[in-house]
Order: structure tokens, then sequence, then C-alpha cells
């Protein structure tokens, strides 16, 4: 399935680049990149993005993991790797995006991304990388993780809508959520366009930018609106139900303000249904049903997810400042999912616990940094950030804080560092690391509790 959906990817972008009437515009581009196309009101837009990274404690290195390695320490996390990756700093993706006027500063919108691996050819599939580790031991496991990109055409999102300086953007479809823009805009290492993934833990792990869950970055069938009047900023989101009632829905608001050089958000967020997916154990591959196969099955914990989170920056002039929190929590399900419920992809939940959270797991996250203008092409971003897990384990775990088990009290830290540098045209070269640390229950079941991950890469944007 790989294969005709990268031809029909590349075969839209030859037409593009063939099509007559090419002209550059400035105004419609994702992240203001001048030099992205636009014809006939349609941009079409890129990133080729590539690292040399090497790792003192990984996992062998993924054709569709979306960054190839696992750049945050992992409980399969061995010895070190040294590899050639994909999306070190920003998604590899190639896009389309619509601007057209039709009434007054009325504009109809839209925006359709595809995700790949430059390393492989692949499309970004973190699922797809949980099923070739099913019934593998830790040791002999490749790079895995879980993700909103599945290997759908347009994993990156899909949707369209209405726009309009005035009344905002209503937009319909797959798209990222209002709690993951906060997340990318407030993060040093991110920054409103980076991923950050190897040298941020917020990029490296979509834990907080998900609400609980890195698969709810992204949400499919969903409706949001953002708008502006002066100094506020404000915007929502709602997936659609299905027939199940509450079952996969989600909500989101977000309400802040800026002004004189400062920035500053508060958000919810709710997600019923939360899927958290893992490869099979080799128990659970050997009792797996005659209907499941190893290749499309994964297991998962399923949870009700709640999420408040304060974030904001102040721009001194060359050098911003970010710091943000969010508190998430974790409870069973309201609507317990069964094996043989279909998750994003295609891949089928073969394993299913609805019951992880007798006690609520409580997960504090938050962060600061800064970044620095050295010169209008080259900067500097640092940044710390800390989880804080509560003890919700039961019997006699019950307040444990070691690693004994998952359910323990426990912490991970993480410092990450990052300089760019534009070239000129469409190029720029980054090198950066990112340390992670886990302890007591955040590290249960671990190889090893550290890692340090350092990249050189380069970025070709178009």
């Amino acid at each position: 399935m790989d294969a005709p959906r990268i031809v029909l990817a590349l075969s839209l972008l030859a037409i593009l680049l063939g099509a007559p009437q090419v002209a550059r515009s400035v105004d419609q581009l994702p992240h203001g990149d001048e030099s992205a196309l636009t014809w006939k009101g349609i941009t079409l837009y890129g990133v080729v993005d590539i690292g040399l990274q090497y790792q003192t404690h990984g996992a062998t290195a993924s054709d569709f993991v979306s960054y190839t390695t696992e750049p945050v320490v992992q409980k399969n996390s061995n010895g070190s790797v040294t590899a050639l990756t994909s999306s070190p700093l920003s998604w590899s993706r190639i896009g389309l995006s619509g601007n057209e006027p039709f009434y007054r500063d009325w504009a109809a919108v839209f925006r359709v991304e595809t995700y790949f691996n430059p390393t492989s050819g692949n499309l970004s599939d973190g699922l797809k990388s949980l099923t070739l580790n099913n019934g593998r031991a830790l040791p002999a496991q490749t790079s895995s993780l879980d993700s909103s990109v599945a290997g759908q055409l347009f994993g990156g999102g899909a949707h369209a809508g209405v726009s309009s300086p005035s009344f905002g953007t209503l937009t319909f479809g797959r798209q990222l959520t209002v709690l993951a823009d906060g997340i990318v805009r407030y993060d040093p290492i991110e920054d409103g366009e980076n991923s950050g993934h190897a040298f941020s833990l917020l990029g490296g792990s979509r834990t907080a930018a998900g609400g609980g869950t890195t698969e709810d970055t992204r949400l499919d069938h969903s409706l949001k609106y953002t708008g502006s009047h002066r100094w506020l900023h404000f915007g929502v989101l709602y997936q659609v139900s299905g027939a199940g009632g509450s079952e996969n829905t989600a909500l989101q608001a977000q309400l802040g303000a800026s002004g004189a050089g400062a920035s500053a958000d508060a958000f919810y967020a709710k997600k019923f249904d939360a899927i958290s997916a893992s490869a099979l154990t080799a128990a659970q591959v050997a009792g797996l049903a005659p209907a499941y196969s190893p290749t499309n099955s994964v297991a998962a914990t399923v949870s009700d997810n709640t999420a408040w989170a304060l974030m904001g920056s102040y721009d001194f002039g060359g050098v911003k400042l970010f710091a943000g929190y969010e508190r998430i929590t974790f409870a069973n399900p309201r609507t317990p999912l069964a094996a043989g419920f279909v998750d994003i992809g295609g891949y089928v939940l073969a394993s299913v616990n609805n019951a992880a959270y007798e006690n609520d797991r409580v997960l504090q996250v938050y962060w600061g940094g800064m970044k620095w203008h050295v010169t209008p092409d080259f900067y500097l971003a640092a940044s710390y950030y800390g989880y804080r897990q509560n003890s919700y384990a039961t019997g006699p775990n019950a307040g444990c804080s070691t690693s004994a088990n998952g359910g323990c009290s426990g912490t991970e830290n993480a410092v990450g560092l990052l300089g760019n540098l534009r070239l000129g045209g469409p190029f720029d070269t980054y090198a950066g690391t990112l340390w992670t640390g886990v302890s007591d229950g955040l590290a249960s079941g671990y190889l090893n509790t550290s890692t340090l991950t350092t990249t050189l890469g380069l970025r070709i944007r178009f």
C-alpha cells in the first residue's frame, strides 16, 4: 500500500511543478515560507529534513517511526546507536493549501499534508513500528513509538473551511488540536513551526500535545475554530461522536491574550476513550484469536483524559523566554472499548486494558527556556522539561515511590539544546542535543534510565 501512495504524492508534485503560470506568493504560505509555490490560489509546499544522530542508549532505527529513532529514553533503549534519521527538527512532508476569496473578506481554505520518512521513502507510520515489535523481548526490539500519524495518505492533516480576518477560521476534518497548537507555539525548541523531535521532550514525546496520549495530537472528524479580537485570541475544537454517545469525542478550548511582547494562553482538553497503543507481548501474540493478525494488531490502554494548561512567552527583542505547565488526569473510560476496535490507520486493538486507572493517574508537565536570535540567520534555543507522576498503584504497591511498578510516583527530566543556521534559499542546517532521564515509577521496566541524543541535520523547505 505504501508504494502507490508515495507515487500518488510524487505525481501530484510533478503535475504542479510543471504547471504553467506558476507564481510565488507569501500571503498564503504555511509558516511564511517564501520558497513555496502558488498557482491559481493553490500553494504547494514541502520539507525534507535528514540528520545524522548518535545516541548513548537507543534502539535500532526504524523505517516507519516518524523520526526513525527514539530520541527520548524508552523502555527498549539499549545500546549505543548511530543512524541517519528522518525529520529530527521538522516533519518531512509535502502539502497543498488553498485560500480562495469568495465574498468580501471571506475565503474558502483547505490544507492536506502527507508525512514521509526521507531515509526510507515510507509514509510515517508509528503504529506499524509497534506491530514490528509484536512478540519481541525488549533487547531485541527496534525503535517504535505510538503516534497520531499511522500511515494515512494525509497523516499530517486534511481539512477545509472558511476564514475571515474579522470572523476567524472554521475548519472541518483531520487537524492538529488547539492544545497541540499551543505546545508548538510555547515550546522554545519548536516555537511555532518546528516539531523539535530530536531536541525537545515535548516534541520527542507528544504526550503533552495529545492531552495525555500522542494519538490525540491530531483528531479525525473534528471541527476547529480559532480567532482573535484586538489583544484576545481564542479557539475551540470538538471531535464529532459516533453512535456510541461519548465514545471517541473530544472537546478543547483556549483563551489567551498578547501585547507589549508578552503572550499567555490557558487551555482545557477532554478526550473520551483516549488510546495509548503498544506492541503485543509474546504471550499476547501466542493467544491471538484467529481473526487477528500480528501484522496489524496492537495492545492498548484506554482512558478518559482531562488536561489543563497554562503557557506563556515574553519577547525582549532578540531573546524570547518561554514557560508552560500542564496537568493531565487519566481515568478509566466511561465507555470501555472492546477487543477488535479499529484504531487510526486501520490498526486493530487485539488486547485492550480498560481498567488501568482504578486510582486516577495525574501527570504534571512543566518546562521553561529561551530562544536567542544571535543574528538574523542564526539562533540558539535551550529548554528544560519535567514530568512528575503521582502514585496511583493499588494493592501492595499503593503509595509506592520506586521503580517496582509503573503506577508508583516518578519523574522524568530533560534538557534540550539547539543551534540553527540559515544557509540561504531553502536550506538551513542545525545541531543540538537532548538528554532525558527517568526515575522511580516512570522508569519501571526500562533497560536503561537515561540517554543522550546528539544530532546534526540539514533541512530543505520549498
